[in-house]
């Protein structure tokens, strides 16, 4: 075995014995090899080529959260012989921040002979650090290579797309997620319902993170208890859900407690919402799913060209009101 590999399998074997200790099921379980890793076929391909090589490219990965985007990045950086930078841009996000951190790592001899930095959520850097990032890109692209997730790729600047090849990151299906969980159940000795893993599936698809935390919180005494109102309760988006199922409310009643939520909850993008809505149709809507879908379909898209999504939104809900109650 040579140096490479040597290399390599030191840092899964750190990893792995850190993992083991963690308290944290979405730490714990995070993959460490892409054999681990649900879904993206293709990609996961394309991905073993970079590990083989030792070599990638500029990396582009955007999807919904909880999809896998940070995972594969880390297992990329994992697999490989690099020196590695990991930034999120949600909290270090300035023009400062790239010219000092991030020029520092490119600027600088590495132990290896190639460098990658993880910048995570980097739709949420400034214009100005864009702007920044983009010159180091083309800078140092000999050394360093960039890998870039995002949940919004439209908030990226189109120059610093354009260097990067871009990957969307498909969920996976939701019976490949339910196997997962059930193996995190089965290997944590926890006894479970399929039915419940199914509920927990289908009340916070695609996002993967927040299954595992939830499903988690919800163990008490080796054993999986999935209390369905608090789950509810502690997701405004399935309470909104739980409000068009009921049918003991009036349309009134209802229209008022979903503004409400959102008025408390603050909430400024939808895209997860119109998705909840057509996953859960068949739930609020039994027998009038056809022009439901068509309403949400129709307001989905006028909703990405909304100055103000939320009336769009709201605008939504009302239609949907009309259909079912």
């Amino acid at each position: 075995m040579g140096f490479f590999e040597d290399n390599v399998a030191a840092k899964i074997e750190r990893e792995n014995t850190l993992k083991e200790n963690h308290s944290l099921w979405v730490e714990k379980y995070r993959p460490l090899s892409l054999d681990d890793f649900i879904g993206n076929e293709l990609l996961k391909k394309k991905s073993a080529e970079y590990i083989k090589n030792n070599d990638l490219p500029h990396l582009l990965f955007f999807g919904k959260a909880g999809g896998g985007k940070t995972t594969l990045a880390k297992l990329l950086t994992l697999n490989m012989n690099c020196d590695k930078l990991y930034v999120n841009a949600s909290d270090e996000n300035s023009v400062d921040d790239v010219r000092t951190k991030i020029k520092g790592f490119a600027g600088t001899v590495g132990f290896s002979d190639l460098k990658v930095a993880i910048l995570d959520e980097c739709d949420f850097l400034s214009m100005n650090a864009q702007a920044a990032l983009r010159n180091l890109m083309e800078t140092y692209s000999k050394t360093t290579r960039f890998i870039l997730t995002c949940n919004y790729v439209e908030r990226v600047a189109s120059p610093i797309v354009s260097r990067c090849q871009v990957f969307e990151l498909i969920p996976p299906s939701k019976k490949d997620v339910a196997k997962r969980l059930i193996t995190i159940l089965s290997k944590e000795g926890i006894k479970y319902n399929a039915e419940d893993v199914v509920f927990i599936v289908n009340s916070y698809y695609p996002d993967i993170r927040k299954m595992i935390n939830t499903m988690q919180m919800q163990v008490s005494d080796g054993e999986l208890k999935i209390d369905k109102k608090s789950i509810t309760d502690y997701d405004h988006k399935l309470k909104i859900i739980n409000l068009l199922e009921d049918k003991n409310k009036t349309k009134k009643d209802t229209y008022k407690e979903i503004r409400q939520i959102l008025a408390d909850n603050a909430m400024s993008d939808f895209t997860d919402m119109y998705h909840l809505l057509y996953n859960n149709i068949d739930d609020f809507a039994p027998g009038n799913t056809a022009p439901v879908i068509l309403i949400i379909s129709d307001m989905a898209y006028k909703s990405a060209f909304s100055v103000d999504k939320e009336i769009n939104f709201i605008s939504t809900i009302i239609q949907i009101l009309d259909k079912i109650k």
